[in-house]
């Protein structure tokens, strides 16, 4: 597809260019945000593309001839938190898809005028809601990000899922990187003499990420650290001292989705 570049304004009188700074917090069916948030994300992320200023209206028209369905269809499509044609799992919420749809409305906006915000109603309602949160701005981003629970009243439960979600998106990566060592470089040894700083060279991180790895493959129960024949604390390993990673690689395999790629 060939990409015009979009002439037309933000808003009536102020030029500008979309800037995302949103993380994919909103997700279909959930309870904080209705199912057009994560594909409005989605639209943002493509608004933020260099060389383009305009309207979303101009890319929904640009992309999708002004009609996309993950939208609800256009940027005045009502919210729902459902998609209007999926099979209804009565087992896992008996009570129906209307009063299931009423319940999750009912939460998000106590949770949104609680804070004092307006509740959105279209797509369109959505997107200015995140610019005044500022997950989306135009021409400059953030430093930081706010982050939900500085929104918005958050109860326990979803607080503590989006903490778990913030902390495997930080440490996943490098947990990659050192499983990737063990197994490409090293050739999945039972153990192995090393120290904190080898891991880093090893790895191309610093001493707190690989320390940070460490142990979460330890609490995954993939791994435990040994210092001669005493047990150590990944968390509290100094970076010269030296110890022994011991691998349950069938444990590691048994509970871990390897992926292929082709070159």
């Amino acid at each position: 597809m060939t990409w015009a570049v979009l002439r037309r304004r933000l808003f009536p009188g102020r030029a500008g260019t979309w800037r995302c700074t949103t993380t994919g917090g909103c997700r279909a069916g959930s309870t904080s945000c209705p199912r057009q948030g994560f594909p409005l994300t989605m639209l943002i992320g493509t608004a933020c593309q260099p060389g383009f200023t305009g309207s979303l209206d101009d890319l929904v028209h640009e992309i999708f001839d002004g009609h996309w369905d993950m939208i609800g269809g256009a940027l005045d499509g009502a919210l729902t938190f459902f998609w209007p044609d999926e099979e209804w799992d009565y087992e896992a919420a008996p009570e129906g898809r209307e009063a299931c749809e009423a319940a999750r409305w009912e939460q998000f906006s106590t949770m949104l005028t609680t804070a004092g915000f307006p509740v959105p109603t279209t797509v369109r309602d959505l997107s200015e809601l995140f610019l005044t949160w500022g997950l989306a701005r135009r021409e400059e981003m953030p430093a930081a990000l706010p982050l939900p629970g500085d929104l918005l009243p958050l109860d326990l439960e979803l607080t503590e899922r989006l903490d778990g979600i913030r902390w495997t998106m930080r440490t996943g990566p490098l947990l990659d990187t050192l499983v990737d060592h063990l197994v490409d470089d090293l050739g999945e040894p039972a153990e192995t003499l090393t120290s904190l700083d080898r891991l880093a060279a090893a790895t191309g991180r610093d001493v707190d990420d690989a320390r940070l790895a460490l142990a979460e493959l330890v609490k995954s129960g993939d791994a435990r650290v040994q210092r001669g024949e005493e047990p150590a604390d990944a968390k509290s390993l100094e970076a010269r001292r030296r110890f022994r990673p011991v691998m349950d690689w069938e444990h590691f395999h048994d509970n871990r989705i390897q992926v292929s790629r082709g070159d």
